[in-house]
């Protein structure tokens, strides 16, 4: 009964706190990508110069990238950052077709290493929906339970999954 309450609760959070709510009714009438996009941008917000070495909505800068540390991103740019990564990790999983959206969220979060080695990607593979458990585990910081995570995990199961 709690997960259900929350579950229902980050839904109602993302969808009356997105810009999109004043054009659409609802998060769901959005496209896969732009439910996504949302997801992130209220789980991440939009990081300061003190969270080097991440920048816009939680990218980790890597070697080589223009971005120098004690400077933020604009909205704008962190939003075209983050939409590229996104577009990026979901195409890494583009065999997995309706999957490929949740896939990318989940690596956007905790990186592809960590998705290629799950539990979530495997029982995908075998073709079992069943991944309540598995996708809602990825919700640990330093080995604890973090509730913030476990938000985030239910809120993209319900938002991004189809079954």
């Amino acid at each position: 009964m709690r997960r259900l309450l929350i579950f229902l609760m980050a839904i109602v959070a993302v969808t009356v706190t997105s810009p999109a709510f004043a054009a659409k009714r609802s998060i769901m009438e959005l496209p896969l990508f732009e439910r996504a996009v949302l997801i992130i941008k209220k789980f991440e917000t939009l990081h300061k110069p003190k969270h080097w070495p991440y920048v816009g909505y939680g990218h980790q800068v890597q070697p080589g990238e223009p971005y120098r540390r004690g400077v933020q991103l604009t909205e704008k740019q962190a939003d075209v950052l983050l939409r590229k990564d996104l577009a990026k990790f979901c195409a890494m999983y583009s065999k997995y077709g309706k999957d490929s959206v949740l896939l990318g969220a989940l690596a956007y979060n905790c990186g592809p290493g960590v998705v290629n080695k799950s539990t979530v990607l495997k029982k995908l593979k075998a073709g079992n929906r069943d991944i309540f458990k598995s996708y809602v585990s990825h919700c640990r910081y330093k080995g604890k339970l973090h509730k913030g995570l476990y938000n985030r995990r239910l809120t993209e199961l319900a938002i991004l999954f189809i079954p």
